[in-house]
């Protein structure tokens, strides 16, 4: 399957891709700022999220993902900045990305309407070492990624009240290339080109009953010749210490997620992929780790109301 996967992996290398090129992640809403720039600080709080996510287990050289975001609003409310890094793994290759980012907020007396831009770096490299081609003369094998680093931004505008959200935004601004040099006497050079990423989501917290709330969601994804990408999410909040939910993605996938409120600020998330595509028979699910920390920055003072978004 390693094989299989280096072979999806080296095709992608000799044309323009056009396809999926950000971290997936189930949990996004915890981890919007990947998403949206403009979310920097909108939760009033200082937060911060570790996700792990290991795609397609059992499946070797399969998508391994690590990402962490923090943000926070500073002493002027109309001002958040935030960080956004990740470690992208499949197969042979790997992606970095670091990502800072400024949000600017128009707030009025029931909403608020945020600006926000991310800027920053993808860095990528393959491990030629870990394939094991048929031909190990080829010369495409034996090339350099020659520009590893290349600058990136991200814009985004995000609208919100205390029980809804919407926001739309576009990734990968600069449509920057990474380009693979082949080995002597060839020199044949290909590229991946960083097609920008449109997203759009919108959510909301509907009160069921004293200690019972519905949290729908959608998030939309497009990117140039790929398929347009699809998430609906359905979570209950249970004594704003216990999160179920379920989710939908159209890939073919249903997942289920937990979220636990651990007390002094602390959370923690799981959740649990199932796949219905042609992937199914070689995999078992995908799993995806979330530990989530925040607290008021500035003014220390207890949070009176759950945090719904």
């Amino acid at each position: 399957m390693l094989k299989n996967l280096a072979f999806i992996l080296l095709w992608f290398l000799v044309i323009e891709v056009n396809g999926q090129q950000d971290p997936l992640f189930t949990q996004y809403a915890y981890n919007k700022l990947a998403i949206n720039p403009a979310y920097a600080g909108s939760n009033g709080r200082f937060s911060a999220d570790l996700i792990t996510r290991f795609q397609w287990a059992g499946i070797p050289g399969a998508p391994r993902t690590f990402s962490l975001n923090a943000h926070t609003p500073l002493r002027d409310p109309h001002i958040g900045i935030g960080l956004y890094a990740y470690r992208d793994e499949l197969g042979p290759s790997v992606d970095y990305g670091a990502m800072g980012t400024f949000a600017y907020r128009l707030i009025f007396p029931a909403t608020t309407l945020c600006f926000g831009i991310q800027a920053g770096f993808k860095y990528m490299d393959i491990n030629w070492n870990m394939l094991n081609p048929k031909d190990p003369g080829d010369l495409l094998l034996n090339g350099n990624v020659t520009n590893k680093m290349v600058p990136d931004a991200d814009f985004g505008t995000y609208y919100y009240g205390r029980r809804f959200y919407a926001g739309l935004s576009v990734k990968h601004l600069f449509q920057n290339q990474i380009v693979v040099s082949g080995a002597a006497p060839d020199n044949k050079t290909s590229f991946t080109r960083l097609e920008r990423n449109y997203y759009g989501m919108a959510g909301g917290a509907i009160p069921i009953a004293e200690n019972l709330e519905f949290i729908p969601s959608v998030l939309v994804k497009y990117v140039q010749n790929a398929p347009l990408q699809v998430d609906l999410n359905g979570s209950f909040i249970i004594r704003n210490l216990l999160t179920l939910g379920a989710a939908y993605r159209t890939e073919s996938a249903l997942a289920l997620l937990m979220e636990l409120n651990l007390g002094g600020g602390f959370s923690f998330g799981y959740s649990y992929d199932i796949w219905f595509n042609s992937l199914k028979a070689y995999n078992k699910g995908s799993h995806e780790i979330r530990l989530g920390y925040e607290f008021d920055l500035f003014h220390k003072e207890r949070m009176l109301t759950p945090r719904y978004f």
